[in-house]
């Protein structure tokens, strides 16, 4: 069974949708785009361990949130703090990203 954190589970917080019109608007913008898509398919694994898909919600959660700590709008350091977030998250949850979780993220942009 595939169970998603509640965090998540709430369309206002997090949605497919939102997330990847958000991905697509600003790949170009982000290097750690790829990362930050690999996250996304480990935390829709089900066999990814619920505090591990907690945690990459709340970077992904950070990521498509509005309002942050450095406004995404500021040329060259708006996404600093995603950065930080998406990095934060990949580090602890590292294991359980796996090259399939890549393989996807990459046939996005391919």
């Amino acid at each position: 069974m595939n169970r998603t954190p509640s965090l998540i589970a709430d369309p206002q917080t997090f949605d497919d949708t939102s997330f990847f019109a958000k991905v697509r608007r600003v790949a170009a913008e982000i290097p750690f785009v790829i990362d930050m898509v690999a996250l996304y398919y480990c935390m829709m694994d089900e066999d990814t361990p619920l505090w591990a898909k907690a945690a990459i919600a709340g970077a992904l959660v950070y990521f498509l949130n509005p309002l942050d700590a450095i406004p995404d709008m500021i040329a060259w350091l708006g996404y600093t703090d995603d950065a930080a977030a998406v990095a934060g998250s990949l580090a602890l949850v590292q294991a359980h990203v796996h090259p399939v979780h890549y393989a996807k993220a990459r046939e996005l942009f391919a």
